[in-house]
This record gives structure tokens, sequence and C-alpha cells, in this order.
């Protein structure tokens, strides 16, 4: 058997099996596609795809499925990512377009990957650690009482009110918050601890106090903002594919649910150089995805923060990679300078 008849034999199954759900057969692979041989041929190819442990057979079906191995293989041969259609083009640019808002933003994109793919899709929340400083602001909501507002390059908002014990006025309270912004403007998310004493001890005796208590805000809003996050959407999608995970849904739920798993598994995933990657059954370093695949990519400036997709092992991997990369994409467009 040569090895391109092999990998088009191996390209038939996986296609019929994940358009059809059934296992595939000889007569079924002669009358769908156009391999140029018989019947007979095919069968002695399928028998020595299942040597190799490309396919198998489930039960006692005469049809084969294809196995983990068969799938990896699959997925290597894909050696370049198709483009999404010009209308898929513009239903993410539609979609994704218009808002400022970091967490709206990322709703709308797994909610959008989610209904490309019909899989589960999950997205990190940037690396704020890496993110810097683009503006503060400092709102008196009470004589004592102080709203701190951090946003982030990234567009992430995040906020706080804190009691800065002693009463203050509007004039002084912006003062303050000049003050703080010249000396922090630019700088990352992650040195706001070695920053912030400098700011304090830069401020007039009278109100260095009053800084101490802001500087203490802006650290702890700097420390939550580095917290690994991420959003998802689309877990109907698995319930729907329930006949495809044999043993449980239960344990690919679970690994949802508990985010520190998705989020190890997202951030311990290599680049790949088509640029997306692929994680299949037993690759996934936790049991409870053994029947699951992961598609992701990197997104950002330094692509350090991941998006993709998890599903069944029978799962459209053409689709899904094309649709990882293009909302990646997208989303990196919208987040980078001047997005």
């Amino acid at each position: 058997m040569s090895e391109p008849r092999k990998l088009e034999v191996l390209r038939a199954i996986v296609e019929d099996y994940v358009h059809s759900r059934e296992p595939v057969g000889s007569k079924a692979l002669v009358e769908r596609h156009h391999l140029g041989v018989s019947s007979a041929t095919i069968r002695n190819d399928m028998a020595a795809l299942e040597d190799e442990g490309l396919i198998t057979a489930p039960h006692t079906s005469a049809g084969r499925i294809p196995t983990d191995k068969g799938y990896r293989l699959f997925v290597d041969q894909i050696s370049a990512v198709k483009p999404l259609s010009q209308a898929e083009r513009r239903a993410i640019q539609s979609l994704l377009e218009g808002s400022d808002d970091l967490d709206d933003v990322l709703e709308r994109t797994v909610r959008l990957l989610s209904q490309l793919t019909n899989q589960v899709a999950v997205v990190q929340y940037p690396h704020l650690s890496r993110a810097l400083v683009r503006h503060i602001e400092f709102v008196l909501l009470a004589p004592r009482q102080v709203l701190i507002v951090l946003i982030a390059d990234t567009g992430k908002v995040d906020q706080r009110v804190i009691d800065v014990g002693q009463d203050l006025g509007d004039d002084a309270l912006a003062a303050l918050r000049t003050r703080f912004l010249m000396g922090l403007s630019g700088t990352p998310l992650s040195q706001l601890p070695h920053v912030l004493p400098s700011v304090v001890a830069s401020c007039e005796p009278s109100r260095r106090n009053v800084a101490q208590a802001l500087a203490r805000g802006l650290e702890g809003l700097a420390h939550s903002s580095r917290e690994e996050r991420m959003v998802m959407a689309g877990t109907a999608n698995l319930a729907r594919s329930n006949v495809d995970f044999p043993l449980s849904i239960g344990p690919v739920l679970e690994a949802l649910e508990e985010q520190v798993v998705m989020l190890r598994l997202l951030s311990e995933m290599a680049q790949d150089p088509r640029g997306v990657t692929v994680s299949i059954g037993r690759e996934n370093p936790y049991d409870g995805l053994a029947e699951a695949s992961v598609v992701a990519t990197g997104y950002g400036p330094d692509s350090s923060s991941k998006i993709g997709v998890l599903g069944p092992t029978r799962m459209d991997y053409p689709t899904s990679m094309a649709a990882v990369r293009a909302v990646a994409r997208y989303l990196s467009r919208i987040l980078g300078p001047g997005g």
C-alpha cells in the first residue's frame, strides 16, 4: 500500500465518520470517494491501516473508525489551514468590532467561535501581568471614600472603593491623580509594587497618608488583574454530542468547570508552525479529556494568551482549526494598539 493512498483512504474514513458518526465500510468508501481502486483493494488497505493502529472496529461492526493515532496523522497532514469564507470573515468582523470593553469582547468571541465550530469555545484573559497602565482615575464618592479605576492597555478596567482615612476635597484628589498618572503611565502592572513607593514619596508630605492608601488600592487591583481567568461558551454543544463520549461526558464537564485544568492545558500547548495546535484524546495530560480534542492558538501581541475549542475526538479538524486561527487574528487586531 503506497503512502499517498494510505493517507487518502485514512482521510476518507475520517471525513465520512466525522460527517455521519457511523463506522465506515469499504463499500461506502468506494461509492463516496473516487479512490481509483476496487473494493477488495480498499478492504486490504483498511486492514493495513488497522494493523498500524490508525483505525479500529468498534464492537462487532463491519465498519471502521479512526483512532487517536489516526486523527493525529490526519491532522499532521493538514499542511496549511484553509482560510474562512468571505461570509464567515464578515460575520466575525461585525460581531467583534465596536466594543472597547474587554469582558464584552471576550464574551462575544467565545459565543462566535462556539457557533462557527459547534464545539465548546474557551479563551484565556490576556496575561495582564504583561499589560501596561494606560490610565488611572480617582473619583471622590464621599469625603473619605474614593473610587479607584485602573485601565490597562489591553482594555481591561478594574475598580474598587477605598477609605482614605481623612476628609479630602476634589482639588486635592485631582492633584494626587495627576501625580500618580505621571509616575505610573506606561508601567507594567507587575511592576506597580516596585514603582508605587517612589510615587508616594514624591507627593506633598501632608497628602502622603492618602497617597499611601491610594497606592495600596492600586496594588490590590494590579494583583487581582494578574489572576488567571477564562471565558467559555457552547457547553450545550457537548451535551448534543453525548454519543461521542461513550465512557462519560462528566469528566469533560468537570475539566471545563475546574478552570485551572483548562488554563494549565492551554498554557502548556506548544505553538505549532501552522499557528494552530491540536491535542487529541489521550495526548491530553488530564485523564478526564481522554475522549476529547482541543484545538488552540495564541492571540495578543506576544501570543501568550490562548483561545481554542474543545470537543469530541470526532471533530471537524480543518474547520475548527480555520475558525480558531481566524477568530484569534481578529481578537489580536481588536486588542492591539489602536484596536
